[in-house]
Protein backbone atom coordinates (compact mmCIF):
# COMPACT_ATOMS: atom_id res chain seq x y z
CA UNK A 1 0.00 0.00 0.00
CA UNK A 2 1.13 3.80 -0.87
CA UNK A 3 2.17 5.36 2.12
CA UNK A 4 -0.41 8.23 1.44
CA UNK A 5 -3.31 5.46 1.05
CA UNK A 6 -1.71 4.26 4.69
CA UNK A 7 -2.14 7.76 6.40
CA UNK A 8 -5.88 7.56 4.70
CA UNK A 9 -7.04 3.86 6.33
CA UNK A 10 -5.29 4.84 9.63
CA UNK A 11 -7.58 8.00 9.57
CA UNK A 12 -10.86 6.44 8.82
CA UNK A 13 -9.59 3.87 11.13
CA UNK A 14 -9.27 6.10 14.04
CA UNK A 15 -6.10 4.67 14.62
CA UNK A 16 -2.37 6.75 15.20
CA UNK A 17 0.44 6.10 13.35
CA UNK A 18 3.67 7.94 12.71
CA UNK A 19 5.19 9.26 9.32
CA UNK A 20 8.95 8.33 8.92
CA UNK A 21 10.45 10.79 5.97
CA UNK A 22 14.12 10.28 4.99
CA UNK A 23 15.06 14.37 5.07
CA UNK A 24 18.55 14.69 4.76
CA UNK A 25 21.64 11.44 3.61
CA UNK A 26 25.13 12.29 3.09
CA UNK A 27 27.13 9.30 1.03
CA UNK A 28 25.90 6.16 0.76
CA UNK A 29 22.30 5.23 1.76
CA UNK A 30 20.35 2.47 0.63
CA UNK A 31 16.71 5.24 -0.11
CA UNK A 32 17.14 8.59 -1.13
CA UNK A 33 15.50 11.82 0.80
CA UNK A 34 12.28 11.70 0.58
CA UNK A 35 11.37 8.46 0.96
CA UNK A 36 8.87 7.27 3.14
CA UNK A 37 7.33 4.75 5.78
CA UNK A 38 3.88 5.02 7.70
CA UNK A 39 4.17 2.94 11.27
CA UNK A 40 1.24 2.23 13.49
CA UNK A 41 0.94 -0.14 16.33
CA UNK A 42 1.58 -3.12 14.60
CA UNK A 43 1.70 -2.45 11.18
CA UNK A 44 4.31 -0.10 8.71
CA UNK A 45 3.88 0.47 5.15
CA UNK A 46 6.37 1.83 2.76
CA UNK A 47 10.34 1.72 3.45
CA UNK A 48 13.08 4.36 4.12
CA UNK A 49 15.86 1.62 3.52
CA UNK A 50 15.38 -1.32 5.77
CA UNK A 51 17.97 -2.96 7.94
CA UNK A 52 19.14 -1.93 11.38
CA UNK A 53 17.86 1.76 9.86
CA UNK A 54 14.28 1.04 9.46
CA UNK A 55 13.89 -1.38 12.29
CA UNK A 56 15.59 1.73 14.30
CA UNK A 57 13.04 3.88 13.21
CA UNK A 58 10.16 1.71 13.62
CA UNK A 59 10.90 1.15 17.61
CA UNK A 60 11.37 4.81 18.12
CA UNK A 61 7.97 5.48 15.81
CA UNK A 62 6.19 3.27 18.40
CA UNK A 63 8.06 4.70 21.52
CA UNK A 64 6.11 7.53 20.53
CA UNK A 65 2.84 6.11 20.08
CA UNK A 66 3.16 4.72 23.46
CA UNK A 67 3.66 8.17 24.72
CA UNK A 68 1.08 9.88 22.75
CA UNK A 69 4.05 11.85 21.48
CA UNK A 70 2.67 15.16 19.84
CA UNK A 71 5.66 17.15 18.27
CA UNK A 72 7.62 15.58 15.19
CA UNK A 73 11.05 14.36 16.14
CA UNK A 74 14.49 14.09 14.30
CA UNK A 75 16.24 11.12 14.37
CA UNK A 76 20.36 10.81 12.22
CA UNK A 77 22.04 6.82 12.26
CA UNK A 78 25.35 6.25 10.78
CA UNK A 79 25.57 3.61 8.22
CA UNK A 80 29.05 2.30 9.27
CA UNK A 81 30.89 -0.70 10.53
CA UNK A 82 31.28 1.42 13.50
CA UNK A 83 27.63 2.80 14.04
CA UNK A 84 25.76 -0.47 15.88
CA UNK A 85 22.64 -0.50 17.05
CA UNK A 86 20.14 -2.85 18.72
CA UNK A 87 19.33 -4.07 15.39
CA UNK A 88 23.08 -4.63 14.21
CA UNK A 89 25.32 -2.64 11.66
CA UNK A 90 24.41 -1.50 8.00
CA UNK A 91 27.59 -0.83 6.46
CA UNK A 92 26.41 1.50 3.27
CA UNK A 93 29.15 4.26 4.29
CA UNK A 94 26.45 7.18 5.20
CA UNK A 95 24.33 9.07 7.00
CA UNK A 96 20.38 9.39 7.11
CA UNK A 97 18.37 11.96 9.12
CA UNK A 98 15.02 10.82 9.50
CA UNK A 99 11.91 13.22 10.60
CA UNK A 100 8.78 11.32 12.48
CA UNK A 101 5.73 12.88 12.30
CA UNK A 102 2.68 11.79 14.76
CA UNK A 103 -0.63 11.03 12.71
CA UNK A 104 -2.79 11.73 15.80
CA UNK A 105 -6.30 10.47 15.86
CA UNK A 106 -8.24 13.53 14.42
CA UNK A 107 -11.47 14.45 16.73
CA UNK A 108 -14.50 13.80 14.92
CA UNK A 109 -17.79 15.42 15.80
CA UNK A 110 -21.51 14.88 14.20
CA UNK A 111 -24.16 17.63 13.72
CA UNK A 112 -27.38 16.70 13.84
CA UNK A 113 -29.76 19.65 12.80
CA UNK A 114 -27.91 22.39 10.51
CA UNK A 115 -30.27 25.01 11.37
CA UNK A 116 -29.06 28.64 11.94
CA UNK A 117 -26.77 27.48 15.12
CA UNK A 118 -25.92 24.32 13.31
CA UNK A 119 -24.46 26.35 10.54
CA UNK A 120 -22.43 28.48 12.15
CA UNK A 121 -20.93 25.85 14.44
CA UNK A 122 -20.06 23.57 11.20
CA UNK A 123 -18.42 27.10 9.69
CA UNK A 124 -16.43 27.69 12.87
CA UNK A 125 -15.36 23.91 13.26
CA UNK A 126 -14.62 23.08 9.39
CA UNK A 127 -11.35 25.10 10.37
CA UNK A 128 -9.59 22.39 12.13
CA UNK A 129 -8.08 19.73 11.40
CA UNK A 130 -11.20 17.07 12.15
CA UNK A 131 -14.02 14.98 10.98
CA UNK A 132 -17.29 16.45 10.53
CA UNK A 133 -20.56 15.01 10.14
CA UNK A 134 -23.81 16.61 9.55
CA UNK A 135 -26.90 15.35 9.47
CA UNK A 136 -30.35 16.58 9.05
CA UNK A 137 -33.71 15.14 8.01
CA UNK A 138 -34.51 17.91 5.57
CA UNK A 139 -32.69 18.08 2.41
CA UNK A 140 -32.64 21.64 1.57
CA UNK A 141 -30.57 22.10 4.88
CA UNK A 142 -27.67 20.40 3.40
CA UNK A 143 -27.48 21.65 -0.11
CA UNK A 144 -24.34 22.44 -1.72
CA UNK A 145 -24.29 25.91 -2.09
CA UNK A 146 -25.60 26.19 1.42
CA UNK A 147 -22.38 24.34 2.69
CA UNK A 148 -19.52 26.11 0.37
CA UNK A 149 -18.33 27.79 3.04
CA UNK A 150 -18.26 24.81 5.28
CA UNK A 151 -16.54 22.33 2.41
CA UNK A 152 -13.63 24.48 1.83
CA UNK A 153 -12.33 24.56 5.21
CA UNK A 154 -9.78 21.81 6.65
CA UNK A 155 -11.85 19.08 8.26
CA UNK A 156 -12.65 16.74 6.31
CA UNK A 157 -16.82 16.78 5.79
CA UNK A 158 -19.65 13.77 5.31
CA UNK A 159 -23.06 15.18 4.87
CA UNK A 160 -26.27 12.48 5.62
CA UNK A 161 -29.60 13.34 4.73
CA UNK A 162 -31.46 11.40 7.15
CA UNK A 163 -35.41 11.30 6.88
CA UNK A 164 -34.89 9.27 10.15
CA UNK A 165 -32.07 10.83 11.64
CA UNK A 166 -31.37 8.74 14.99
CA UNK A 167 -30.18 5.37 12.41
CA UNK A 168 -27.08 7.78 11.17
CA UNK A 169 -25.86 7.53 14.89
CA UNK A 170 -24.58 3.69 13.56
CA UNK A 171 -22.59 5.68 10.62
CA UNK A 172 -20.80 7.94 12.60
CA UNK A 173 -17.25 6.66 14.02
CA UNK A 174 -15.94 5.27 17.67
CA UNK A 175 -15.37 7.93 20.06
CA UNK A 176 -17.49 11.05 17.85
CA UNK A 177 -19.06 13.96 19.78
CA UNK A 178 -22.50 14.16 19.32
CA UNK A 179 -24.22 17.45 19.14
CA UNK A 180 -28.39 17.40 19.05
CA UNK A 181 -29.96 20.30 17.56
CA UNK A 182 -32.65 19.42 15.26
CA UNK A 183 -35.55 21.91 14.76
CA UNK A 184 -37.92 19.72 16.22
CA UNK A 185 -38.23 19.02 20.11
CA UNK A 186 -39.67 14.76 18.95
CA UNK A 187 -36.29 14.45 16.50
CA UNK A 188 -33.94 15.95 19.72
CA UNK A 189 -35.41 13.41 22.47
CA UNK A 190 -35.42 10.62 19.83
CA UNK A 191 -31.58 11.07 19.14
CA UNK A 192 -31.30 11.42 22.49
CA UNK A 193 -32.80 8.28 23.33
CA UNK A 194 -30.90 6.84 20.63
CA UNK A 195 -27.35 8.17 21.43
CA UNK A 196 -27.31 6.73 25.08
CA UNK A 197 -28.66 3.24 23.82
CA UNK A 198 -24.90 3.76 21.37
CA UNK A 199 -21.99 2.63 23.87
CA UNK A 200 -19.20 3.71 20.53
CA UNK A 201 -19.80 7.78 21.29
CA UNK A 202 -18.17 10.46 22.96
CA UNK A 203 -20.18 13.27 24.37
CA UNK A 204 -23.80 13.68 23.81
CA UNK A 205 -24.77 17.31 23.73
CA UNK A 206 -28.15 18.83 23.58
CA UNK A 207 -28.85 22.70 22.55
CA UNK A 208 -31.76 24.00 24.87
CA UNK A 209 -32.67 25.67 28.13
CA UNK A 210 -32.48 23.66 31.37
CA UNK A 211 -36.12 23.76 31.28
CA UNK A 212 -35.92 22.01 28.29
CA UNK A 213 -33.55 19.14 29.54
CA UNK A 214 -35.52 18.56 32.96
CA UNK A 215 -38.32 17.47 30.50
CA UNK A 216 -35.97 15.18 28.23
CA UNK A 217 -34.58 13.72 31.62
CA UNK A 218 -38.06 12.75 32.72
CA UNK A 219 -38.87 11.17 29.59
CA UNK A 220 -35.94 9.12 29.07
CA UNK A 221 -35.86 8.04 32.30
CA UNK A 222 -39.16 6.79 31.63
CA UNK A 223 -37.67 5.14 28.30
CA UNK A 224 -35.71 3.45 30.94
CA UNK A 225 -32.44 4.92 31.50
CA UNK A 226 -30.85 5.34 34.27
CA UNK A 227 -28.83 8.28 35.99
CA UNK A 228 -25.50 7.08 35.16
CA UNK A 229 -26.87 6.78 31.13
CA UNK A 230 -28.61 10.37 31.79
CA UNK A 231 -25.48 11.54 32.90
CA UNK A 232 -23.84 11.73 29.69
CA UNK A 233 -25.99 14.49 28.01
CA UNK A 234 -25.12 17.76 28.57
CA UNK A 235 -27.75 20.74 28.32
CA UNK A 236 -27.60 23.66 28.03
CA UNK A 237 -24.28 23.51 26.10
CA UNK A 238 -21.52 25.28 25.52
CA UNK A 239 -18.77 27.41 27.93
CA UNK A 240 -20.70 28.86 31.11
CA UNK A 241 -21.10 32.37 31.45
CA UNK A 242 -20.81 33.27 27.44
CA UNK A 243 -23.61 35.55 26.65
CA UNK A 244 -25.78 36.05 23.89
CA UNK A 245 -28.73 33.89 22.06
CA UNK A 246 -27.50 34.95 18.98
CA UNK A 247 -26.38 32.16 16.25
CA UNK A 248 -22.88 32.62 15.83
CA UNK A 249 -22.71 33.66 20.07
CA UNK A 250 -23.83 30.17 21.12
CA UNK A 251 -21.88 28.57 17.72
CA UNK A 252 -18.41 30.18 19.08
CA UNK A 253 -19.49 28.91 22.80
CA UNK A 254 -20.17 25.34 22.16
CA UNK A 255 -16.84 25.10 19.57
CA UNK A 256 -14.56 26.57 22.65
CA UNK A 257 -16.26 23.70 24.67
CA UNK A 258 -15.58 21.17 22.33
CA UNK A 259 -11.91 22.01 22.06
CA UNK A 260 -11.97 21.42 26.20
CA UNK A 261 -13.57 17.86 25.66
CA UNK A 262 -10.76 17.44 22.25
CA UNK A 263 -8.10 18.12 25.03
CA UNK A 264 -9.58 16.04 27.35
CA UNK A 265 -9.53 12.90 24.75
CA UNK A 266 -6.08 13.68 23.47
CA UNK A 267 -5.07 13.31 27.48
CA UNK A 268 -6.94 9.88 28.25
CA UNK A 269 -5.33 8.91 25.18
Amino acid sequence: MHWLAAVQMLRDERAAGVLVTVTDVRGHAPRDAGAKMVVAERRTWGSVGGGNLEETAVDRARAMLTTGAAEPEQLTLGLTDRARTDHGRQCCGGEVTLLLEPLPVVPAVAIFGVGHVGLELARILSGHDLDLHLVDSRADQLAPERLAAVEAGEARVRVHHAPVPELALGAVPQGTHVLVMTHDHAEDFALCDAALRCAHLGSVGLIGSAAKWARFRTGLAVEGHDEAALGRIRCPIGLPGLAGKEPPAIAVSVAAELVGLFAADRARA
